[in-house]
């Protein structure tokens, strides 16, 4: 490496080392900031602004290359760095560099202060740097090597592993072949076995079919006698009721001609004894008599709580009765966790069986007053579904079917909201509490 740099009068023959180059950007940095402005080349003076650090990491090609062709410039830089390595500088002039300091410190110095014998420093230097890389290549090396043969062990002990399993997974798929081909020949003989069950089952079907061919040939045969008996007996039966009609018609005749006689005879006596007409019935004065003495309390279904499943059985058991639901106000109340769709589906079905099993006229009421699309729902046979017009809520519905039920038919209306019930009591209706219809449907 003392090729790298060559002594032709006072310059380098090469570049700098590499080492020794980032030493003397990083001198000249150091002591840009004390420099005059005076003193700076006009390229540097926006440099010299930088913090120390920002101006070798930024401008080190630039300063280097203004100090290797300002004459000037260094010669000021070298009286900076001389002041602030005081010491190696002594020594470097009076021709004793210190034996124990950094040889790129000292050829960095010297490059700058250019005092007798810089250049041999600076390639003593460099033979120096070159030394170390190869002392450095030859460490990494060792050690590459030593890696490699770390890893050479490893995956010879995992080979060796790896082959070990190799033999157990061998030894094992052998062991389970012996295994399979046993299972195969004990499969083999079940099916020879199932394929002669099958033949004989094969058998007894056809003989059992040939069986039912002709128990139904004697089937339709009993059938088509049945048939003409049967007909024999209706054409008797016919007679008989022919005959029994001409008697009854006869004793018709007479019971008519008696009863119109005892009314004619009713009416004669009554005009004759000037019986005048008379209002109420005795039991009028005991009813007055005891509403006198204390209100009373029907023991009948007008007794029973409003949410009470026996009152709503009792009253679905009057004739011809109307039992109009408030729909979403009975399935949130006994459904709240469902969506709509699933409550409305469960109330529908639920109602089936109770419809089913009452014969009443059930008419449901779902609230759909700010929804434009009406959903499909599984209507089922007796149960009349309705969905309230845009705009109209579900009990103005409730309120129109009341008022449009004639007075005196039953109708029992299925809800817990209180101007609902107000109203339709107003209306002659009874009303009935949700939880009772949950409840009823639930012990259906």
């Amino acid at each position: 490496m003392t090729a790298a740099v060559e002594d032709s009068g006072d310059r380098l023959a090469g570049p700098l080392p590499e080492p020794v180059r980032q030493r003397v950007v990083a001198l000249a940095a150091e002591a840009l900031g004390r420099m005059p402005q005076e003193n700076l080349p006009a390229t540097l003076k926006r440099v010299a602004t930088f913090a120390p650090g920002r101006r070798a990491k930024l401008a080190g090609s630039q300063i280097a290359g203004v100090i290797e062709s300002d004459a000037t410039f260094r010669e000021h830089l070298a009286r900076q760095v001389r002041t602030a390595v005081a010491a190696v500088a002594d020594a470097l002039e009076a021709g004793a560099p210190p034996a124990a300091a950094d040889p790129v410190e000292v050829a960095a110095i010297a490059y700058l202060l250019r005092p007798d014998g810089w250049l041999d420093l600076v390639a003593a230097s460099a033979d120096a740097a070159a030394a170390e890389r190869e002392v450095e290549v030859s460490r990494q090396s060792a050690g590459q090597v030593d890696r490699l043969r770390r890893q050479l062990e490893a995956a010879a002990d995992e080979l060796r592993d790896v082959r070990a399993r190799n033999r157990e997974e061998v030894a094992r798929l052998k062991a389970e072949n012996a295994e399979l081909r046993h299972k195969l020949g004990d499969v083999r003989t079940r099916l020879r076995s199932a394929e002669v069950a099958s033949t004989a089952a094969e058998e007894a079907a056809t003989e059992a079919g040939r069986n039912v061919q002709a128990a139904v040939t004697a089937a339709e045969a009993e059938t088509r006698r049945l048939r003409v008996r049967i007909e024999e007996l209706e054409s008797d039966l016919a007679a008989v009721r022919r005959t029994e009609r001409t008697g009854r018609g006869a004793e018709t005749l007479r019971a008519r001609l008696l009863l119109d006689t005892l009314l004619d005879t009713a009416q004669g006596l009554r005009r004759e004894l000037a019986l005048p007409a008379v209002e109420g019935a005795p039991a009028d004065q005991v009813e007055a008599h005891v509403a006198e003495q204390g209100s009373r309390t029907s023991t009948g279904h007008g007794s029973m709580a409003v949410d009470d499943p026996a009152l709503l059985e009792q009253l679905l058991a009057l004739p011809r009765v109307h039992m109009v639901v408030d729909g979403y106000n009975v399935t949130k109340t006994a459904w709240p966790e469902l969506s709509l769709e699933k409550q409305r589906d469960r109330l529908l079905g639920a109602l089936a069986p109770l419809v089913a099993r009452s014969g009443a006229e059930v008419t449901v009421v779902f609230d759909a007053a700010d929804k434009k699309e009406r959903p499909l729902v599984n209507r089922p046979r007796g149960v009349r579904v309705l969905f309230s017009p845009v705009g109209v809520i579900a009990d103005d519905v409730i309120r129109e079917l009341v008022a449009a039920e004639p007075q005196g038919r039953p109708v029992v209306v299925v809800t817990t909201d209180q101007a609902v019930v107000r109203d339709v009591v107003k209306a002659g209706a009874r009303p009935v509490a949700s939880a009772a219809l949950s409840r009823l449907l639930a012990r259906s």
